[in-house]
């Protein structure tokens, strides 16, 4: 790293995001940093909330006395005040049910909430939310054709598996998947949302380094169950997010105990996983969710836990999660 470069993101280092107190750098809004000659290039993402960062960053850079001229590209999602990834390292952990689930309950906290399932190979968020047979609507904008995003349980959704045939397998490669990714992230009429989750396909590959280099992921939530290989995956993807300057917010543990009927816990897939994990690499626990058929039963029904079983022990943990999350942002 030459001598400007450092001179550039100690500067831009001093600019400090104020609900989450932290330096524009470290929570990855600053992004394809070049210089090249006496110009400064870079891409800032930004929530609908922080516009004025590009002047606090066009004003820093301009006290370089080698710098002829900043060229800063804003990124963003029209109207979306925080993106979040839920993510996991690997499938089956319940990342999906995660997701459906702390949108029902930061919903339930009186947030305006957006839900993109951008799992493109196993879509499972329609079905989730009863919307599995809706038609997707498109309208013309200012800005070209947007999807209209469907409706559910005062949740905004859209999702791939809304535009391909049921049953068929979503066999996509390169090209084609990241222009169906950057289409999801960029032509979707959102309206005005406080968070927009953003479902991300399970583990490290193309399609989600595409989704956080296209969109102003601000922070993750990785989800794990308590078993070892599956920590291992959650290691992979913590350090991606952490590579690329995306903060994670925390760790949520999936089917960590079951509960009898006199109310005692059996760890069936063992035990202190999330909590050794979280430790290692300094990520709060958010929450460890039991195992409950409901759980299951209200995924494939459409009926959210959250929703169709209020006062369970999992709900109440799921709205604990969100209570975390928007204290997080200071939106509380």
């Amino acid at each position: 790293m030459t001598n400007k470069q450092q001179q550039t993101i100690q500067l831009l280092k001093q600019i400090i995001e104020p609900n989450l107190n932290q330096d524009i750098v470290s929570l990855g809004m600053v992004r394809n940093l070049r210089l090249v000659d006496d110009y400064v290039y870079l891409k800032l993402y930004l929530g609908s909330h922080q516009y004025d960062l590009k002047d606090k960053v066009q004003a820093a850079l301009s006290t370089l006395d080698w710098c002829k001229k900043p060229y800063i590209q804003v990124c963003t999602i029209p109207g979306v005040k925080l993106t979040l990834a839920i993510s996991s390292g690997k499938g089956g952990v319940g990342k999906s049910t995660t997701s459906v689930n702390l949108a029902m309950a930061l919903t339930q906290l009186g947030a305006k909430v957006g839900l993109l399932d951008a799992d493109v190979y196993g879509p499972n968020i329609p079905q989730m939310l009863g919307l599995n047979q809706s038609d997707v609507q498109a309208i013309d904008t200012p800005l070209g054709q947007k999807f209209i995003p469907l409706e559910a349980h005062g949740i905004k959704v859209m999702s791939v598996g809304l535009l391909a045939e049921p049953e068929r397998p979503l066999a996509w490669r390169g090209p084609v998947l990241h222009k169906i990714i950057t289409q999801f992230i960029n032509d979707v009429e959102w309206g005005e949302l406080d968070y927009l989750l953003i479902d991300l396909p399970p583990g490290t590959g193309d399609a989600q380094i595409t989704i956080i280099q296209e969109s102003p992921i601000c922070g993750v939530v990785m989800v794990t169950t308590p078993q070892q290989v599956a920590l291992s995956d959650v290691r992979r993807g913590i350090y991606m997010f952490r590579q690329v300057g995306v903060p994670v917010l925390g760790i949520v543990e999936n089917m960590s105990y079951l509960v009898d009927g006199a109310g005692k816990q059996t760890a069936i897939f063992g035990s202190g996983g999330g909590e050794e994990i979280a430790e290692e690499l300094s990520a709060p626990l958010l929450g460890q969710i039991p195992l409950d058929p409901c759980i299951c039963s209200g995924g494939d029904a459409g009926n959210p836990i959250v929703i169709s079983q209020p006062h369970s022990l999992a709900a109440k943990i799921f709205s604990q999660i969100a209570v975390a999350l928007t204290q997080a942002f200071n939106e509380t």
